[in-house]
């Protein structure tokens, strides 16, 4: 559950931050960067929303002009959630139970 709301708050953090406040295009962009934060902190669609913002943060990585460290962390952290999957407090394990690796 913390790695959720850590990788939602990354997510709308890089959205807003990096967008162009009045450009419509950057609108659009941070509505669907919003929309994938909400999918991750209520636990719906979590491998494929995590994968999604871990791209999304990627690239904001690499068309930035300067090495910012911490989107790579973010990145790293939606790489980790998407791998770990929905936890048992999430929408997904309601819905498709909760898978275990053994």
């Amino acid at each position: 559950m913390i790695l959720r709301f850590a990788t939602g708050l990354s997510l709308t953090a890089v959205a807003h931050v990096a967008g162009n406040l009045v450009d419509t295009a950057s609108l659009l962009a941070r509505s669907v960067v919003d929309g994938l934060a909400v999918l991750i902190w209520i636990g719906l669609w979590t491998p494929p929303a995590a994968v999604t913002g871990a791209a999304i943060q990627i690239i904001v990585f690499t068309v930035e002009h300067q090495f910012n460290l911490p989107l790579l962390i973010f990145g790293a952290v939606a790489l980790s959630l998407a791998m770990l999957g929905p936890g048992a407090w999430s929408i997904d394990a309601r819905l498709y139970g909760r898978k275990r690796i053994m």
